[in-house]
């Protein structure tokens, strides 16, 4: 994990019903290489309550349901080999920064910060063959299974 700050705004509602800032600080590393930025345990999500919804990341989390807004970062040579994992779900993530190699059953694709990806629940893998840490956002949300379905 890096000693890079990323910064975290929620918005909800506050006494008198409106619209403000109800959490602006540092994004909580609550685990080592993943962490969950944000989850909404159910869809549609529930909006309501100003509770913290981070907490930390459980592979579990990814078919229970729930929505999860994850923060990835992999320091360079993390994750060799890769570790091929279908889930699911479908998942919408981005290249913050640094490379990133998305592991396919077909061949490697090398990701770089601003590219983005729609994984669409296939068996997959990743790791950072580069020479600078990578971190990579995503967003995973529940989908019918594809091919075999999950493996974790």
């Amino acid at each position: 994990m890096s000693d890079r700050v990323y910064r975290r705004v929620v918005t909800g509602l506050d006494d008198q019903g409106r619209s403000c800032v109800v959490i602006d600080g540092d994004v909580p590393r609550l685990s080592p290489a993943a962490t969950l930025i944000w989850r909404n345990d159910t869809v549609p999500a529930d909006n309501s309550g100003n509770l913290d919804a981070a907490a930390p990341f459980d592979m579990g989390q990814l078919h229970d349901g729930g929505v999860n807004f994850i923060l990835t970062e992999m320091a360079p040579g993390q994750d060799e080999p890769a570790f091929m994992h279908a889930t699911d779900t479908i998942d919408y993530l981005a290249v913050l920064k640094g490379e990133i190699t998305m592991v396919l059953e077909t061949g490697d694709v090398v990701l770089r910060a601003g590219d983005l990806i729609v994984d669409r629940g296939i068996v997959h893998g990743w790791r950072n063959d580069g020479a600078a840490e990578a971190a990579m956002i995503s967003v995973t949300v529940p989908a019918r299974p594809v091919g075999k379905g999950r493996t974790v």
